[in-house]
């Protein structure tokens, strides 16, 4: 469901998972769908490695060359950038990263050009206050520390180190209206997180998790590497100050794959936090144990409706109830697939069209109702299987997954095979395939939910053939 954006200091975020869409035309009626859009290392942005600056001040006044989604003024529709999204099967490298700075929130849709720019420096002065303030009161804690061993993190180090004075320097060239603008913005941040405090005994656990879990981030990408090395350390401060000021939620292991995703597609330290903040805002309880639980009771749940004996041995064998697909769910299935298509995936899985809670569903699933009351046909007409909106578009991801390799997890006999065989699978998934047979899944579970109103004027009527117009 379509959603506003969100400022740095608004409280809800825009939206969230699952879409469907795979390619333009595609879809269970449509054609096939063609092979993945192109080899990952030609899809991916090509950028000189380095490291990603505190604010990249471009971005803000670059259009979104998607047809009808952004005005003469440049505000985005955002209906129409979600719907884009989901009939096109993402967007292309070019254009993610403006894109994502309104699909996740960190720009209001409703905001123009000449605005945002303020918004940003508003969003950049307060981050910084934010980041100074931990570090003050945790000197000890600003610099990674190496045990010496790991030259590469050596020379990440120094990259960053190098990136700061190069900020530093560049500040001396501001003019002396700017100046006194980020002076009174600065002012306004001390003020607003002034009365902030910190569990430093929490803050300091937090910090240790994080020191073990960034050098781990895959450094194979093109992104972490040569002087892009350095983006480590920019991941690091990013998830420390996410920490801080998020006592709540804290850390836990896993967001520091997800945040880095944020920087490779954003480049901006600023903006990584900013997007990453809103997107927890709703998906936090992910990295909790009681929102894990709920998501793999889900899972089960959903399986069980698509498969009832692979259902039975996955859950009823005793096998800690599907535990070992957390890692798909959690990280929007990053490892599964080619790293271009992960990204193309976790970007349908958050642009919130067809869930079973959208308005295209929830109006098609009203219109049949209100057909079946008025029918003329004097037999009863059969009430609908309950519909579960909590499962997600990205669930039947994952029940696809499971039904492609049903074989291989039913000749699984013990935890540790299950584990071998989807660590099998990191990389080898086709992203338009799954999609494919993702949306079939999903229709056919509606049709399951479908009332029986059997003589109809016309066959527009029909929820199924409206949630079918819906993947054309």
């Amino acid at each position: 469901m379509a959603s506003s954006g969100q400022t740095a200091d608004a409280s809800s975020h825009s939206g969230s998972a699952p879409a469907v869409r795979g390619k333009p035309g595609s879809g269970i009626n449509g054609p096939v769908r063609e092979g993945k859009r192109a080899n990952g290392a030609l899809e991916r942005q090509v950028r000189e490695s380095r490291v990603a600056p505190v604010s990249c001040g471009a971005w803000p006044c670059a259009n979104i060359q998607l047809p009808g989604v952004m005005d003469c003024e440049g505000r985005v529709d955002e209906s129409r950038l979600r719907m884009y999204i989901f009939k096109h099967g993402g967007v292309s490298p070019a254009e993610r990263g403006p894109v994502w700075r309104f699909l996740f929130g960190m720009y209001p849709c409703s905001s123009t050009a000449l605005e945002r720019p303020l918004l940003l420096e508003q969003m950049t002065v307060r981050y910084q206050v934010m980041k100074r303030k931990w570090q003050q009161l945790l000197p000890g804690a600003i610099r990674l520390r190496l045990n010496g061993t790991d030259a590469e993190l050596v020379a990440a180090v120094q990259y960053f180190e190098q990136r700061q004075q190069r900020e530093q320097e560049q500040q001396q060239y501001q003019s002396e209206e700017v100046r006194e603008r980020m002076s009174f913005l600065e002012l306004q941040a001390q003020v607003l997180f002034e009365r902030e405090t910190f569990d430093l005994e929490e803050l300091q656990e937090a910090i240790r998790i994080i020191d073990k879990d960034v050098p781990r981030t895959d450094r194979d990408l093109a992104y972490y590497m040569n002087e892009g090395l350095g983006n480590l350390l920019v991941l690091r401060d990013i998830l420390i100050t996410y920490a801080a000021f998020h006592p709540e939620v804290s850390y836990a292991q896993g967001m520091n794959d997800l945040c880095s995703r944020f920087l490779e597609v954003l480049d901006s330290e600023v903006d990584t936090y900013w997007s990453f903040s809103c997107y927890m805002e709703k998906f936090s309880k992910d990295f909790r144990a009681d929102g894990l639980h709920r998501k793999i009771e889900l899972e089960a749940a959903l399986l069980k409706e698509l498969d009832p004996q692979l259902h039975a041995h996955l859950v009823t064998d005793n096998m800690d109830r599907l535990t070992f697909c957390h890692r798909w769910l959690l990280l929007g299935f990053q490892r599964e697939f080619e790293h271009s298509d992960a990204l193309r995936l976790f970007e349908i899985l958050s642009c919130d069209h067809l869930e079973l809670i959208s308005q295209q569903v929830d109006r098609a699933r009203y219109q049949e109702r209100l057909a079946c009351k008025h029918s003329l046909e004097d037999e009863p007409v059969t009430e609908p299987q309950a519909i579960n909106t909590e499962f997600t578009f990205e669930l039947f991801i994952c029940a696809t997954i499971l039904l492609e390799n049903r074989d291989a997890l039913l000749s699984c006999r013990n935890e540790v095979q299950l584990i071998q065989f989807t660590n099998s699978l990191q990389g080898t998934l086709d992203l338009n395939s799954s999609l494919e047979k993702a949306e079939e899944h999903f229709y056919n579970y509606c049709k399951r939910t479908a009332w029986d109103c059997r003589k109809r004027k016309r066959k527009e009527e029909h929820f199924l053939y409206q949630l079918r117009n819906l993947f054309s």
